[in-house]
């Protein structure tokens, strides 16, 4: 299970050389600053916007990202390594149920929380390439983890990787939908889903968070119209 994982995780073989200590800390710093920038302005920013926001030169953010979609590119990866990470790890705990619901929560966060990025990928060309290549990575590892919980009688057999990614998805489109009125409103949908996946539970599951108030939904729905 390690060894597998670990492939999954392991740069390509044509991966450039690791950057010398300030060129990766300038690294950080723009691509920290273009995913502060998309959460906040949206798909329109520009690469000059993002450089004053990063607090570097022009010149130093063109030089590692030519345009916006090398810079899409890299936050994207960013992205799915981490969610990968999360899967290795969660392979690894000694409760395949604890550990798939962790790696589950996980990432429907990381997907919640990045709907900046999210929208500036729908909006640019190497969208679907980048979104089919991750579920092509996501897909084995998913379905080992679920595999595990299974045959530990943790989740419902009938399940397959397929379904979860979409469930996750699903779960962190709350965001979307609640945006800055409930930002944390998809944990509670989370447990729900939780809950229906599980086979073994006494009793349903504390719902983290408060339900939505008429004046939240009525905000909601504004900001949909608007």
């Amino acid at each position: 299970m390690a060894s597998s994982s670990a492939s999954l995780l392991a740069p390509a073989a044509d991966s450039p050389r690791p950057l010398r200590r300030d060129a990766e800390r300038n690294r950080r710093l723009i691509l920290d600053a273009a995913r502060a920038a998309f959460a906040s302005r949206g798909v329109h920013v520009t690469l000059d916007e993002i450089a004053h926001l990063a607090g570097v030169g022009v010149g130093t953010v063109y030089r590692r990202f030519p345009d916006k979609e090398r810079l899409l590119e890299a936050l994207f990866e960013e992205r799915i390594a981490g969610v990968l990470s999360l899967a290795a790890e969660a392979a690894e705990d000694e409760d395949p149920g604890a550990g798939f619901a962790r790696w589950f929560a996980g990432f429907v966060s990381l997907l919640a929380e990045d709907r900046g990025l999210k929208e500036a990928l729908l909006s640019s060309g190497h969208g679907e390439r980048l979104t089919a290549a991750a579920v092509e990575r996501l897909l084995p590892l998913v379905a080992r983890l679920l595999r595990r919980a299974q045959r530990a009688g943790e989740l419902r057999g009938d399940l397959r990787a397929a379904d979860v990614l979409l469930l996750g998805h699903m779960v962190a489109s709350v965001s979307d939908t609640a945006g800055e009125v409930a930002p944390q409103l998809f944990r509670r949908y989370l447990a729900v889903v939780m809950d229906g996946l599980c086979v073994r539970r006494e009793r349903p599951s504390r719902l983290p968070g408060a339900p939505p108030s008429d004046r939240q939904l009525e905000a909601i729905r504004h900001a949909h119209h608007r």
